[in-house]
């Protein structure tokens, strides 16, 4: 019965090591850095690129029931909701929630 569930065990212990040793690094690399350190302001602009990248990807190439919305409404949600997210004094809550609700208006009103 365990030689059912070994490949799952394999693929887990396998993530975890993948993981959780980069993550350790980090810890410890990271209490290593002064706070206004030039490696510090690198890590937090890579870090920044990525999840741009990402969401770039996730407007232009959506999938699921998202594929079916025009580029336009997802590109001025996105828009529309950095811009509330500006001036609302940078609240995330706002950038979130306001292309949320523009997205759900202009997929009700097509």
């Amino acid at each position: 019965m365990m030689a059912d569930y070994w490949p799952y065990v394999v693929i887990i212990v396998a993530g975890w090591l993948a993981t959780d040793m980069w993550r350790w690094l980090g810890v410890v690399a990271g209490n290593r850095l002064q706070e206004g350190s030039e490696a510090l302001h690198w890590v937090r602009a890579v870090a920044t690129a990525l999840v741009m990248a990402v969401t770039a990807k996730l407007v232009v190439f959506p999938s699921g029931m998202l594929e079916t919305s025009p580029l336009w409404l997802r590109l001025a949600a996105a828009a529309l909701g950095f811009a509330a997210f500006l001036l609302a004094g940078q609240r995330v809550i706002v950038g979130v929630v306001v292309p949320l609700a523009i997205l759900g208006a202009g997929l009700l009103w097509l």
